[in-house]
């Protein structure tokens, strides 16, 4: 909650608040209220109409469905079908060989970050073609 609506939400803060105010002011404030609560319960209401007109409209679409013979069901498993069948590429040869600290001979695509014992050698003065598989 807002330090505001907190201020406005506590009787006894909003009675300190209001002291210096004349009824005047305070009349105008209320109306003010007044007018920004209507417009708050309007625009509610017209939210739930609009959500029970588009329940209405889906409940008259689920009926032309099935008077069809189509279920839900059905229908679905049309929409999506065919991106279930996405491939995934092939995994990229590897394109050169190198020795890692630890002594191991690994490999790498050329792809993505160039591995640190890699970069190490290519700094020391090696051609990155002297590690071509």
């Amino acid at each position: 909650m807002s330090a505001m609506l907190q201020k406005l939400n506590n009787i006894r803060t909003l009675r300190a608040m209001t002291r210096e105010f004349s009824i005047d002011v305070l009349e105008d404030v209320l109306e003010k209220f007044r007018i920004v609560t209507e417009e708050k319960r309007n625009e509610e209401a017209d939210m739930r109409e609009g959500l029970a007109e588009k329940q209405k409209k889906i409940n008259a679409w689920l009926e032309l469905m099935k008077s069809e013979g189509i279920s839900p069901d059905d229908f679905m498993a049309e929409a999506s079908g065919p991106s279930n069948n996405v491939k995934k590429r092939a995994a990229r040869p590897a394109k050169y060989r190198f020795t890692d600290i630890g002594g191991e001979q690994k490999t790498w695509t050329g792809q993505g970050r160039m591995p640190k014992p890699l970069a190490q050698a290519i700094a020391e003065g090696k051609s990155l073609n002297d590690f071509l598989i």
